[in-house]
């Protein structure tokens, strides 16, 4: 079995997947059903990385990564997601402002979600882990049928 090589050094990984998370969102440039707003199920898998393991021989301690799943139930959790450039977001809103916890990301596709995540997450694991280990990506799951992966 050949080792993963990151710039010439040798790295370890583990992930850790965080299910079920709902929350809607409306691809307003789409020209089926997906420009209007709807809700799924996400999933999320992040895939740590170092050159090292700490002292327990870990990548991340995932006792100590439990700040991810408070990130993503403050963000995500039962929220509206809207493309910054969505033309209707302020529209759908006004129209009931008590109704809806707003995320805006640049894009609200499972390919810009999961960019958004990993651009957000990455450095709170890099200084939590005083830059021993990073994010590798971050892929998001639509319900359990649709998946994109980000990795810089």
């Amino acid at each position: 079995m050949q080792t993963p090589l990151l710039l010439g050094r040798a790295m370890v990984t583990c992930s850790k997947i965080y299910h079920d998370i709902p929350f809607a969102h409306r691809q307003h440039r789409h020209a089926g059903h997906c420009a209007l707003v709807h809700g799924h199920n996400w999933s999320f898998r992040f895939t740590f990385g170092a050159h090292r393991p700490d002292e327990n021989g870990f990548v991340v301690d995932f006792g100590r990564v439990k700040f991810i799943r408070a990130w993503i139930e403050e963000q995500f959790d039962h929220a509206c997601v809207f493309n910054l450039d969505d033309p209707l977001r302020e529209t759908i809103v006004a129209a009931a402002p008590a109704a809806y916890k707003v995320l805006l990301v640049e894009s609200c596709s499972c390919e810009g979600i999961a960019r958004h995540v990993f651009d957000a997450i990455d450095p709170l694991v890099r200084e939590q882990t005083g830059h021993r280990a990073f994010l590798v990506s971050v892929e998001v799951f639509e319900d359990s049928r649709n998946s994109a992966l980000y990795r810089p």
